[in-house]
């Protein structure tokens, strides 16, 4: 068994889903260190869970440590200089969403994985529940038939406090609003299991914040299977819900959860009569119980690190999530469709999410 050296920038929140992912992983992984500016809060958390060293700078972290890993989970704007200084010192990167600001990022990104040999996952843990999982094994396989009609609802509610620490709500700091930090989780489950799409309409709006990035948005997807989708995110609801419903031709699939689900949010149903009445006893029997989590996502980014291989949501499957916002931001602040594909380097949107920002040198 290959054991790896990790490291933590970044002690927000998320820090103890983290740290929790790591020791699941039992002995393949040694906790070396956690950098963050906040000294006090780095020395209670190494305190707690008997982490060797802190530092209040990432790159004296990474020239001590000098870590195989490393888990970045810092505010949003600081991902991509973060990660690509990790890629720059030797280490394989598992980041949390958004991996970056804008699709010129990524590619920059993409290059230095390229120059490095190193890999960048980002943290899609909604993908890797045993639901999910054995939902894409039935998509795959078509026992439903072709998607028909998808809805995915994220209504999640943000109060102002939230939105009072400095970074959040500018688009120069958070890269986006509610859309790309909150709706990105249950949207990337919804496009990795209703396939490809290939455009989308959309509105976006601030409402009763006083913030600059959107907190509403609604998108309407065309799929290149023919299917159709409804994509709303909000966090003005006051009763939260992450609610996703998928018509296949023989098959209704739905989940009610909020930030996590386990087998038991899902639901399989199908219509009066139907001659595959017989199969939906099949279809809703899912062998494990899997909470979607970052430790699932965790022990497969080992497993590829163990072969030298690219990782789950990670290269195209990373960047697919991230196009699509960029798609539907471009879509809502335009008033216009927008094709999958059509946003490149000519195009401002490819260099923010608002398109305000202009090309910048190869980092």
């Amino acid at each position: 068994m290959k054991q790896y050296r990790v490291a933590i920038i970044g002690a927000g929140n998320i820090v103890n889903s983290h740290i929790d992912a790591i020791r699941s992983t039992g002995e393949r992984l040694d906790l070396a260190a956690i950098a963050d500016i906040d000294a006090e809060r780095c020395k209670a958390i190494c305190a707690a869970h008997n982490i060797p060293n802190y530092y209040t700078n990432a790159t004296e972290m990474l020239n001590a440590v000098q870590p195989d890993l490393v888990h970045v989970i810092t505010p949003t704007g600081t991902h991509f200089d973060l990660t690509l200084e990790c890629l720059k010192a030797g280490a394989w990167v598992y980041c949390e969403k958004p991996l970056c600001a804008s699709l010129a990022q990524f590619d920059q990104l993409a290059a230095a994985e390229a120059r490095t040999g190193k890999y960048v996952s980002t943290v899609a843990q909604w993908r890797f529940g045993s639901a999910g999982q054995h939902l894409k094994r039935l998509i795959d396989a078509g026992e439903l038939g072709r998607p028909m009609v998808g809805l995915c609802q994220t209504l999640w509610y943000r109060a102002l406090p939230y939105y009072q620490v400095p970074w959040r709500g500018k688009w120069a700091t958070e890269t986006g609003g509610a859309t790309v930090t909150l709706g990105i989780h249950l949207m990337d489950l919804f496009l990795w299991l209703f396939g490809d799409w290939s455009e989308v309409r959309a509105i976006a709006a601030t409402i009763d914040r006083p913030i600059e990035v959107d907190n509403v948005s609604m998108a309407l997807v065309n799929f290149e299977s023919g299917a159709l989708g409804n994509i709303t995110t909000s966090a003005v609801s006051p009763r939260q819900e992450s609610f996703l419903r998928l018509d296949f031709e023989r098959a209704t699939v739905e989940c009610t959860a909020l930030y996590r689900y386990t087998n038991q949010n899902w639901r399989f149903s199908t219509f009066d009569g139907s001659p595959f009445g017989d199969d939906l006893q099949h279809w809703q029997t899912i062998e494990q119980d899997t909470m979607g989590s970052h430790n699932e996502q965790l022990a497969l980014l080992l497993d590829s690190m163990d072969r030298n291989e690219r990782p789950s949501v990670s290269g195209a499957e990373a960047r697919r999530i991230l196009e699509f916002i960029a798609s539907l931001y471009k879509a809502a602040f335009t008033g216009q469709a927008v094709q999958r594909g059509t946003i490149r380097a000519d195009d401002p949107f490819y260099y923010a999410m608002n398109g305000a920002s202009q090309p910048q040198e190869e980092a």
